[in-house]
């Protein structure tokens, strides 16, 4: 475990690339000393029925509990809130506890930092036969956020710290980040709650059944070392990184099958996997959290803003007909995991050339859909149709990025997969003068945003915008500095209100 003191601060306006962000929300408390306050809670928040989960598979039954947990700041002018859950995605029900949270606690989406696990074996929520249990779950953790808020009291500080988890494995010809950063806030001199991260996608524990993944066995393991603190677990930018080498993975998985192995059998192999992973995570956050860790505690501020990432010309109207050879003329728009779900961009592209519809060349010329369906704003007819949240006042538009600050510290959450070196170059431009703390897959669904490389070789993570999310274009190369900059941009702004 490496621990820093840091002097300093590098802040200032920042270059500005022209039409690149747009300020949704600034909320800021006066500097100064602050007496904090902080309250903790959780709820369980399984599925109660079969549900489709991100693996594509319809689940069958329950390893363990999936459970969202809730931590409240409050410097007395402004209240952050951290919500994490075992899940994916929040997806479907971000929209509406936004606006409940707003409307009857009084704060604003900039200061409701919501954080997924990425769990796998989790109902997923861009399913229409989900929404309605997407929707519950987002009473359920109102409810939490609320009682978090009740059980709010003080002094409280907060800490920061980190290490390195060496396990993990990285795709697209980058290096990998290790990187494990902790915040520990304390109550009345004692630890309330541990908020942890880790740059890569989980190990899950069974092949059907609902499980929490290694983040949720680390979680059970950090609790049961520090009895009475909430453990918290979201994942950073690890959209390329992997706890296990994936080739490595399902080769193993094959062999199983041909051996004719048992579910069982196969399942009690990944639990034992999952839980060595979890067990290396949970030793590291417990040796951050139980040495020395830079106090961060100070004044709250928080921000959301809208980066608008550029997108790739389209290909001809031919090229797209000869790559839908052999798909059915009468499928249609597809949900996940419909087998043709991969040939709705294709289809969607052909209805911009059939409509004389404008392209899209930037994120923010598309809303997405609550089945992730990227549909032009010009496009009212397939609007109308497809999206389900057309007139709330919350509409999924990538890439949402909020920045808050807990005294000097910045604290970034970007919406989607960020892959892992985005999150590093942003960390990289800060670290030297001081702590940072960055979380990806934050709120609304889990659009990939990948680096020129990746773009370059059309991997998996740059194919998604298109093949799982209906985009009629790819990104453009410079999607990477675009989304970099402009985290830094707002970083930068963040730490000139301060001072």
């Amino acid at each position: 475990m490496i621990t820093r003191s840091f002097s300093g601060r590098r802040f200032g306006a920042g270059w500005l690339l022209a039409g690149l962000c747009a300020a949704l929300f600034i909320a800021a408390a006066p500097a100064g000393a602050v007496e904090m306050k902080a309250g903790a809670a959780q709820t369980v928040i399984t599925n109660e029925t079969p549900r489709v989960m991100v693996n594509g598979r319809v689940s069958e039954g329950v390893h363990s509990d999936l459970t969202a947990r809730v931590l409240v700041l409050n410097d007395g002018e402004t209240r952050l809130v951290f919500v994490t859950y075992d899940l994916n995605c929040l997806d479907v029900a971000t929209p509406f506890l936004r606006a409940r949270v707003k409307d009857e606690l009084g704060i604003e989406p900039a200061q409701l930092i919501l954080l997924a696990t990425h769990n796998h074996n989790a109902p997923i929520q861009i399913v229409p036969e989900n929404f309605g249990y997407g929707r519950r779950m987002a009473d359920t953790i109102f409810d939490a956020i609320h009682e978090a808020i009740e059980d709010e009291d003080g002094p409280a500080s907060v800490k920061f710290g980190f290490g390195h988890t060496y396990s993990l494995r990285s795709v697209g010809n980058a290096p990998t980040d290790y990187e494990v950063q902790v915040l520990k806030i304390e109550r009345g001199g004692e630890p309330l709650a541990v908020l942890f991260s880790q740059p890569t996608h989980p190990g899950q524990a069974t092949r059907n059944r609902i499980d929490t993944g290694h983040p949720g066995f680390a979680m059970d393991m950090v609790e049961e070392a520090l009895p009475g603190v909430q453990a918290m677990y979201a994942t950073s930018c690890g959209g390329n990184q992997f706890p296990v080498d994936l080739q490595e993975y399902w080769e193993w998985l094959a062999r199983m099958n041909e051996e004719g192995r048992s579910i069982e059998y196969i399942d009690s192999q990944l639990e034992e996997r999952c839980r060595a992973i979890a067990r290396e995570l949970a030793d590291v956050v417990l040796g951050i959290v139980t040495g020395d860790m830079q106090d961060v505690t100070g004044p709250l501020t928080s921000r959301l803003e809208i980066i608008s990432l550029p997108l790739a010309e389209p290909i001809s109207e031919e090229e797209a007909r000869e790559k839908l050879e052999g798909v059915p003329e009468d499928v249609g728009f597809v949900p996940y995991p419909h087998e043709h779900r991969a040939t709705n961009w294709l289809r969607m592209l052909l209805r911009y050339y059939e409509k004389d519809l404008p392209f899209p060349t930037r994120t923010t010329d598309m809303v997405c859909t609550d089945d992730t369906y990227l549909i032009h704003k010009e496009d009212t007819e397939f609007l109308e149709k497809y999206d389900h949240a057309i007139h709330d006042r919350f509409p999924c538009i990538y890439e949402e990025v909020i920045v808050a600050t807990i005294g000097e510290m910045p604290v970034v959450a970007m919406q989607g997969e960020i892959v892992a070196p985005i999150g590093a170059r942003i960390k990289d431009a800060f670290r030297a003068d001081g702590p940072i703390k960055v979380f990806g897959y934050m709120g609304e669904h889990n659009l990939y945003i990948p680096t020129r490389e990746l773009v370059r070789l059309d991997a998996y993570q740059a194919q998604t915008l298109r093949i799982q999310y209906a985009s009629p274009v790819g990104w453009d190369p410079s999607v990477e500095d675009v989304m970099v900059n402009g985290v830094i941009n707002m970083v930068e702004a963040a730490l000139a209100d301060i001072h």
